[in-house]
């Protein structure tokens, strides 16, 4: 399996068919740019981007939405092989205070190896201290997909896909399925890592992980998994505090049977309700096959009962004939049945990059029509949802019209 583990299918096409998997060595050589970004907005509502060019990583703001950018900063003082297509791209953080948290792979010469790099600002973006590879286990082996979560306190979890266990199952003749989730935390705002931990065996190994918080500020990871028999679901799982061991729970039942699995069809969470009223889960995820489930491969959208451990029954969206993928979710309000809830994905419409989107006025459980958000000619970056105070944006970076940021109204 290791051998998928750093290949992505993109989606940054111009015609309605995918593109050709490259491996991410190739795509950097071949690129001065990318369009895969990431992006964060600070207490004042200042947007900050992390992108990568010419092998550097650069950090810019906005202060008027996208429409205008500063000079870049370099995050790092020497060039670097970086990881910056599909899932596997630098991602961006701020906490409250604004201090700016920052996560890049690099890739390594050895094929699909790679190394996960740390950055933080704590003037606001003015200047970043010297990177640090963050995780201990410092061998050349497959490590990628990182996620990184910051609370508005500035608690970081930095979570990635490891090979290790893989490598050491098939040097003593074992079965070992997909990869592992290890992940790092830090509680001084960056300044140190407490040792890396193991969070789950068996997930997918080209698939990225994805976080929300809970309500008290609890880590809470949902990845796409590999079971018994090639079949595929996905597991979800609070990152338990003080050293206690985490326990995860299967979150979805498609029962897809995919080897290799669907990389370009990552997942996503979000967390349902805020404080007193904080209920569980928001999903949207690729599952499902022909032979196993009845209305057959696409997106779907599910609430997963965070005390109770149950999902509700899937809700189908998007249009499979259309490539859908890629979703985004975003939920906002303290009361489910007030808590609005935000869904985008990207199709293709007449050979057109497109983004959909829909919106829930009662915490998932009943949706308003999708509706075309979004349109380009040419090729384009992963939807993506922000929000500053009450508001919802979409960002979406793209070829032709360069960063496009929407607000979104139901």
């Amino acid at each position: 399996m290791i051998r998928y583990f750093m290949v992505v299918l993109s989606f940054l096409y111009t015609t309605s068919t995918l593109a050709e998997a490259i491996p991410v060595t190739e795509q950097i050589d071949s690129q001065a740019g990318t369009l895969a970004i990431s992006v964060a907005f600070d207490s004042a509502g200042n947007l900050w981007r992390a992108s990568i060019k010419n092998r550097f990583l650069l950090v810019d703001k906005s202060i008027d939405l996208g429409k205008t950018f500063s000079a870049p900063i370099k995050v790092h003082p020497l060039p670097q092989m970086i990881n910056a297509e599909g899932e596997a791209r630098p991602k961006i953080a701020i906490d409250l205070s604004d201090n700016i948290y920052l996560t890049w792979t690099e890739a390594l010469k050895k094929p699909v190896a790679g190394y996960l790099w740390f950055a933080r600002s704590i003037d606001a973006g003015k200047t970043f201290e010297k990177p640090y590879i963050v995780h201990e286990y410092k061998t050349e082996i497959a490590r990628d997909f990182d996620s990184l979560n910051v609370t508005p306190e500035g608690n970081i979890t930095v979570t990635w896909v490891d090979q290790r266990d893989f490598i050491a199952a098939e040097a003593a003749g074992k079965k070992y399925l997909g990869a592992a989730i290890y992940y790092m935390v830090s509680q001084d705002k960056g300044a140190s890592f407490k040792h890396e931990q193991k969070l789950a065996d068996n997930n997918c190994e080209c698939c990225e992980i994805v976080t929300t918080n809970k309500p008290d500020g609890t880590v809470v990871a949902l990845w796409r998994h590999r079971f018994e028999g090639s079949e595929q679901g996905h597991m979800l799982a609070e990152i338990a505090k003080d050293g206690l061991k985490s326990e995860p729970h299967r979150a979805t039942f498609g029962r897809g049977m995919a080897d290799p699995c669907p990389s370009f069809m990552p997942a996503a969470i979000a967390s349902g309700g805020e404080g007193a009223n904080w209920w569980g889960y928001h999903m949207a995820y690729f599952d499902g096959k022909d032979t196993q489930v009845k209305s057959g491969p696409g997106l779907y959208y599910s609430r997963m009962d965070g005390v109770a451990w149950v999902s509700s029954p899937p809700k189908k969206f998007g249009d499979y004939t259309k490539q859908a993928n890629h979703p985004a979710l975003l939920s906002m309000g303290e009361k489910s049945e007030k808590e609005q809830v935000w869904l985008v994905w990207r199709e293709v419409n007449d050979g057109k990059p497109s983004i959909m989107g829909m919106v829930s006025d009662d915490g998932g459980k009943s949706w308003n029509q999708e509706k075309l958000l979004l349109t380009t000619h040419q090729k384009d970056d992963y939807p993506i949802l922000l929000q500053y105070k009450h508001q919802a944006y979409l960002v979406w970076n793209t070829q032709y019209e360069g960063l496009r940021m929407i607000e979104l109204k139901p």
